[in-house]
């Protein structure tokens, strides 16, 4: 896609924002969700029971899901790989775990703060949202693009991770935050809850998609798509490249602190390990798998991967990695745009497929009607 396809398209080209894509992706979500509450309410007799085991774990796919959609915002549309997302990810755990936490006892200094649910719900979005402002406003400003972002981001997540491990931070250190009990004066340990955080982690994955899909079909997103593309010339022509990577780094950086927070209630503990590189490149790693830059692909590499890691951790606890590994290596070589790039694929042939046909009956129809006269 040239400079001028993502900068000039006008009305009749733009891409609107209730696509097919979106409009599909959409209904799975909450066909899905209703499936499951449906399955959830049946009679543990049942065959077709869902049990709350179940909603917890498809609850947690879906705050990876959110997940691997802040990183294709950035990686798909802008070009940027962050291999620290990770970060975002725990900042909003560790600020929805002091808020847990200080409904079972008051917690020192500063955060006690964090007892009153909006303040919580304010440091989830601005913790790693300020992080994401200050951090890439220096690197953007400092024109830190390619490898070189990567690694600085791998370093970035890799120190709060050493941080967060010294006990003086009052955060639990390498045990981190847990003994959760109580969310907003109801029990965690109760079913109704899990089907709470379920919807909850659910409606946000759909919003998330709502917000990203408008994003990247707004002037912002065409921007975006054309500093991926071309950002010398995007400069030249007097974009602030800068400003348009700070903007979509900091939305992202929310969305991964909001999945985070949704997650820690969820599995019922966060620590530094969150922080741990490995963790950000798996995130890149479902990012690949679904493929990039399509939002939904992002969403099914998330879920896909993640499902493979609960059966085959175990099965076979001690190869996962190397299969994780292997799955990246074999993607990036048979299959560069994913998931979602062969699903494009077989559209497009059935729509190439169709209109042969199409023209071979007009051409038939032509045929007869000259034979008739």
């Amino acid at each position: 896609m040239t400079l001028t396809d993502n900068l000039g398209r006008g009305d009749r080209s733009r891409q609107a924002f209730l696509s097919r894509s979106t409009l599909l992706t959409s209904l799975v979500l909450i066909v899905g969700m209703l499936a499951v509450l449906i399955f959830n309410a049946l009679p543990d007799s049942n065959a077709l029971h869902v049990s709350g085991a179940t909603v917890a774990l498809l609850g947690k796919y879906f705050t990876y899901m959110l997940l691997a959609l802040a990183v294709d915002l950035i990686w798909g549309y802008l070009g940027i790989l962050s291999l620290g997302h990770g970060a975002f990810f725990a900042l909003g755990g560790y600020a929805m775990g002091l808020y847990l936490n200080a409904q079972t006892s008051p917690l020192p200094g500063w955060q006690s703060i964090m007892s009153y649910f909006p303040v919580a719900a304010l440091a989830i979005l601005l913790a790693p949202g300020l992080l994401a402002l200050v951090f890439g406003w220096l690197a953007f400003r400092s024109r830190v693009t390619g490898v070189y972002f990567s690694i600085i981001t791998q370093a970035l997540t890799f120190a709060l991770m050493l941080a967060f491990n010294r006990n003086e931070m009052g955060l639990g250190g390498s045990t981190g935050l847990t003994r959760f009990y109580e969310l907003l004066g109801f029990s965690l340990s109760g079913e109704g809850m899990t089907v709470a955080l379920f919807v909850a982690s659910g409606m946000a994955v759909l919003l998330a998609f709502w917000l990203c899909r408008a994003i990247t079909v707004s002037r912002l997103g065409r921007v975006s798509m054309a500093t991926r593309d071309a950002e010398a010339r995007v400069r030249f022509i007097g974009y602030r490249v800068d400003h348009v990577k700070l903007a979509l780094f900091v939305v992202s950086a929310m969305i991964a602190g909001v999945a985070g927070a949704l997650y820690v209630p969820q599995v019922g503990i966060i620590n530094p390990s969150t922080f741990a590189p490995l963790f950000s490149i798996e995130v890149v790693v479902w990012v690949a798998l679904g493929g990039r830059a399509t939002l939904y692909g992002a969403l099914l590499g998330a879920l896909v991967v993640n499902y493979l890691k609960t059966v085959l951790t175990g099965a076979m606890p001690d190869a996962w990695l190397f299969i994780l590994g292997g799955l990246f290596v074999l993607v990036t070589m048979l299959l560069p745009q994913g998931i979602a790039g062969v699903i494009s694929q077989w559209r497009g042939k059935r729509r190439d497929h169709e209109g042969g046909r199409d023209r071979q009956e007009q051409q038939d129809r032509q045929e007869k009607q000259e034979a008739s006269a």
